[in-house]
């Protein structure tokens, strides 16, 4: 019997906690996991790195975007965790200078073609073809594979 001061057994997951679960899923082979903490970062890079060459504008409301995003997830240590990140990305897009572009196209695609070589390996889609937000969610991942090994959850 459960008394009022007892926490249910098994509390409801975070959707952040739902969200990493349903994309480890397609994330178990060490091989392809090892792909993506390379290529994940990478991508993201990419990405903001093509849109800062569109206009710097389109970049910080993408990544201000992102922010949001991971604020509403709701876990403190992951949202300092994301603001370091988007940080590092940003300053690693301003250090490229007038290589930017050709440094964005050329990671953006290397980077592609070994998220699907993984995939390919692991035998399963990514996340992404079935919700967009996964693309979100993989940097998540990579940093939660992170803590984990730091003795650290968000």
């Amino acid at each position: 019997m459960q008394t009022l001061h007892t926490p249910p057994a098994n509390p409801p997951l975070r959707r952040v906690d739902s969200l990493l679960a349903h994309y480890g899923e397609s994330h178990r082979n060490p091989t392809n996991e090892l792909i993506h903490f390379a290529a994940i970062p990478l991508i993201m890079w990419s990405i903001v790195g093509l849109l800062f060459a569109l206009h710097p504008w389109v970049a910080y409301a993408f990544l201000a975007a992102s922010l949001v995003y991971y604020l509403r997830l709701g876990s403190p240590l992951m949202v300092l965790c994301m603001v370091a990140w988007t940080a590092l990305t940003l300053a690693l897009v301003l250090a490229a200078g007038p290589l930017l572009v050709p440094l964005a196209v050329g990671v953006f695609v290397v980077a592609w073609v070994f998220q699907f070589i993984g995939h390919k390996i692991e035998g399963k889609k990514p996340s992404f073809f079935e919700d967009l937000q996964y693309l979100w969610v993989g940097p998540l991942f990579v940093l939660s594979k992170l803590l984990a090994r730091l003795g650290l959850r968000w």
